[in-house]
């Protein structure tokens, strides 16, 4: 194809009338061929990014049951179809190669990790967690007092938790005698 003047783009915003370029007038035949990368998706799914405790709205494009574009959701109210650096980026947590999709155990004094199943490694959280809250246990203090506590388990909470989750944990932590809780917001 044979380049001439009529085709150069600012001849082309003269003539179309797109006097600022910001129309069709400086498209490329290469960009007005172009489609989006969500075009193809077969569903779109409403979520929250997972990265700190904001809320931003996401919206998760998929096709063939893999997630192929995540963008900022214009319907939140929280953040109106913004995302942040990290919460852009997020489509790379789902895909990435080296994401982590197994339980890994280290026995004490091993070297290696081992496979084990969720339920497992659930289990074996709540027995510690039982047994290190009844191994120090405090009925009543130095002093006399009632305290009714523990000092054997406390919580850090991350700022990738929402309000619900924090609050739950701190009921949680607090029903079983803890005093030692603490958010990575405050610290």
């Amino acid at each position: 194809m044979a380049r001439t003047p009529l085709g150069w783009p600012v001849v082309r915003q003269l003539l179309s009338g797109d006097y600022l370029g910001r129309g069709a007038a400086v498209q490329s035949r290469q960009t007005r061929e172009m489609t989006p990368r969500t075009a193809e998706a077969d569903r779109v799914v409403q979520s929250v990014c997972p990265y700190c405790a904001v809320g931003c709205g996401q919206r998760v494009f998929v096709k063939d049951e893999q997630v192929t574009q995540i963008e900022g959701d214009p319907d939140s109210p929280i953040s109106r179809g913004r995302l942040c650096p990290k919460g852009s980026a997020s489509e790379q947590l789902v895909n990435s190669p080296t994401r982590q999709t197994e339980v890994l155990y280290r026995a004490p004094g091993a070297t290696d990790f081992q496979t084990i199943e969720r339920d497992t490694a659930i289990d074996m959280i709540a027995d510690r967690f039982v047994a290190a809250r009844a191994a120090h246990w405090q009925d009543v203090d130095d002093q006399g007092r009632e305290v009714r506590r523990t000092m054997g388990i406390a919580s850090l909470g991350g700022a990738t938790l929402d309000n619900e989750e924090n609050y739950l944990i701190k009921k949680l932590f607090t029903a079983a005698g803890a005093i030692q809780i603490e958010n990575q917001a405050r610290i």
